[in-house]
């Protein structure tokens, strides 16, 4: 009995010095994590992914598309900032620099984080995303994208090209007339429409050029009409060029006057001589005379020629010729004398 008596009061005991400890010492059964501020939850960059929409491809600038996916887990993480510049590949110089304000991170995860980056269209660049967490960077990563001058500008976009067939090659040739030490050509250039739709506003400009001196000799312009989708069309057009010489035949295809696509072909009106589109270009002499007045008629009219009976010397020559003449006679005068 006198044991159990003294359990009681020893648990009686323990009740009233944990309430008196309550009641002295406040926050002794408070929640711990109430405590102090609470630890962020780790974060950073899992993956960097790059892109461009086609209507974002303007003539001197490309707007990429860069997503980034932030990686977070444990606590809530504030204040998260992620910076996206694009520095130049070659001079290391930074052309462009973005800040997106991503927040807090509450959930664990990857969040994608959209950021549009202008560059000017050409050569390469370094696309650097950085993770910051309350002004301290966590993360960082990089990516390279190279060749933007290859993106075809939207002005310049249009399904129709010039045809690159074996029997419909995408330029052709003939011989329509020759008079006068002048050859009047049939041109022709074939185009194919690969879109989906009609297509419309075009022109083909030929340009032919002589082969040795890359003058021009004559320029043509030819509309083209409508070309449903899938089908090929040609336009034609006429030129006159002096005969005997050979040409390259360049032809522009042009859209409400945005160059979209080229082509070229010889034109051989030489017959000693043949060129083509793949030759390795060789040193020749310049002559323009069926181009311009003729160099050997002076501003009087009068030809200019070498007065008679002058002979042209070369120099270097006579001196020794003298003193192989002078031994030559001492030695015959010495023989004469023995």
């Amino acid at each position: 009995m006198d044991r159990d008596a003294a359990l009681a009061g020893a648990a009686v005991g323990v009740t009233v010095l944990t309430l008196v400890s309550v009641l002295i010492v406040p926050g002794v059964l408070a929640d711990p994590t109430e405590d102090g501020p609470v630890s962020p939850g780790p974060t950073d960059i899992s993956e960097t992914s790059i892109s461009y929409d086609e209507s974002a491809v303007r003539g001197e600038t490309v707007t990429l598309g860069v997503e980034t996916r932030v990686r977070h887990s444990g606590n809530p993480t504030p204040n998260v900032t992620l910076l996206v510049r694009a520095v130049d590949a070659e001079s290391g110089l930074v052309k462009t620099t973005q800040t997106v304000e991503v927040g807090t991170l509450r959930d664990d995860g990857e969040t994608a984080v959209p950021t549009n980056v202008t560059v000017e269209r050409a050569g390469g660049y370094h696309i650097e995303t950085v993770l910051f967490q309350d002004k301290r960077r966590v993360d960082q990563a990089a990516k390279t994208v190279r060749g933007l001058e290859a993106l075809t500008p939207t002005y310049a976009r249009t399904p129709v090209v010039f045809s690159d067939r074996a029997a419909l090659p995408p330029l052709s040739v003939s011989v329509s007339d020759t008079a006068s030490n002048r050859t009047t050509l049939d041109l022709a250039a074939s185009l194919t429409n690969t879109g989906d739709a009609p297509s419309g506003d075009l022109a083909v400009t030929f340009v032919l050029r002589q082969a040795d001196s890359n003058v021009v000799a004559a320029r043509t312009t030819s509309s083209v009409g409508e070309i449903r989708p899938g089908r090929t069309a040609t336009t034609t057009a006429t030129a006159t060029v002096p005969s005997g010489y050979n040409y390259y035949l360049d032809a522009v295809l042009t859209r409400d006057g945005v160059v979209v696509d080229t082509a070229r072909t010889a034109a051989n009106l030489d017959p000693t001589r043949r060129i083509s589109v793949n030759e390795t270009e060789q040193a020749v002499e310049f002559r323009v005379e069926d181009f311009q007045m003729d160099d050997t008629e002076n501003a009087g009219g009068q030809q200019t020629e070498a007065p008679e009976g002058t002979a042209t010397s070369q120099p270097g020559f006579g001196v020794a010729v003298a003193v192989v003449a002078l031994l030559a006679a001492a030695l015959l005068v010495r023989r004469q004398h023995r």
